[in-house]
């Protein structure tokens, strides 16, 4: 009977039962175009899941100047919290705070997201990430645009202005819980390789737990993979 190194895959087929609501509250790790870059396609495994992203995101920084300073912190709250309401009332957008990892804006953390120094005296700035999730017909430009509208019709107080960084990001929403699918794969395709070698040939897989990547394949498509290693040799007595 041929033995396999992939018997992970059985225990692991258990996540691709998880439920939605258990996929949102899930943490959103962001694509970074960095991060997007390090496809390497001599190294890189062939067998991939091919995801649509999450969110488009980008990070915006909410600076005010004016010259009071409890009179600047308070435009810079006030014009945070338009923000929290018009991305309630949008329907299509959310708020966040972070880098690789985002969490939800609120009105609670706004004393923690008010920094008293812009590098410029007397301006104050605070750093949100506005997101707006994919749907299934969305092009790039409408999600983009969906941004730069919320940007520009959010109301600002005083002296206050949101000013959007020129970089567009991708997120994806707890990327683990696609390691079931992916082994499920990977012990499928190893099997099927070995078979083409004849009954004397097994696949070994190494690398299985490590965890799940990802690279750009598309304007707003994400190509999921396990950096795993196959080879395959004769069956041992």
């Amino acid at each position: 009977m041929m033995r396999w190194t992939i018997v992970a895959a059985l225990g692991a087929l258990a996540a691709l039962a998880t439920p939605v609501a258990a996929q949102e509250s899930a943490e959103t790790v962001v694509v970074t175009g960095a991060r997007a870059g390090e496809f390497d396609a001599a190294t890189t495994p062939h067998l991939y899941l091919l995801r649509r992203a999450d969110h488009v995101i980008t990070k915006v920084r909410v600076v005010c100047d004016t010259r009071d300073p409890a009179k600047r912190r308070a435009e810079l709250k006030d014009t945070l919290r338009s923000m929290i309401r018009e991305a309630q009332k949008s329907g299509t957008i959310s708020l966040g705070v972070g880098d690789e990892i985002i969490t939800d804006l609120t009105e609670k953390m706004l004393d923690k997201v008010v920094l008293p120094d812009a590098g410029k005296v007397d301006t104050s700035v605070a750093f949100v990430v506005i997101k707006t999730r994919i749907s299934k017909d969305d092009l790039f430009d409408d999600a983009t645009g969906r941004i730069e509208h919320f940007i520009e019709a959010t109301p600002k107080a005083g002296r206050t202005e949101i000013l959007r960084e020129n970089r567009w990001d991708l997120t994806i929403v707890g990327p683990e819980q696609y390691r079931g699918e992916l082994i499920a794969r990977i012990a499928a395709d190893s099997k099927q390789t070995a078979a083409l070698f004849g009954p004397d040939y097994v696949a070994r897989v190494e690398g299985l737990q490590r965890a799940v990547a990802w690279y750009q394949k598309g304007p707003l498509e994400l190509a999921l993979y396990i950096p795993y290693t196959m080879t395959v040799a004769p069956k041992k007595d």
